[in-house]
């Protein structure tokens, strides 16, 4: 074999071994936000728990679940996504303020 096809096949194998270790991580990332959400539903349907403890876990569940589709599934990990990532962090940032303001507002 020459060593153009040693090379091709050395990257080959490589992109192979990435692609196969990223799916790993997205499936177990999305297993992760299955269980996720199956223990919000179930938060919420045992009833047993008061309304000042659940309604503040399950925004707590929705926020580590949109962080996990920011930084998986929206591929924000990867080089070459900085100005997205900025936008996107730069607008829930916005919102956190926004809605931290309204909550002062209205409280007084």
């Amino acid at each position: 074999m020459t060593d153009t096809k040693v090379n091709n096949m050395s990257k080959e194998s490589f992109r192979r071994q990435k692609s196969r270790e990223e799916m790993q991580k997205q499936l177990i990332s999305f297993g992760l936000m299955i269980v996720l959400t199956l223990v919000a539903f179930a938060v919420v349907a045992m009833d047993t728990f008061h309304k000042g403890f659940v309604i503040p876990f399950l925004f707590l569940m929705a926020i580590v679940q949109a962080g996990f589709q920011f930084y998986y599934f929206m591929h924000l990990k990867e080089r070459g996504t900085g100005m997205a990532a900025l936008l996107i962090y730069g607008g829930v940032w916005a919102a956190f303020l926004t809605l931290a303001g309204l909550i002062v507002i209205s409280w007084w």
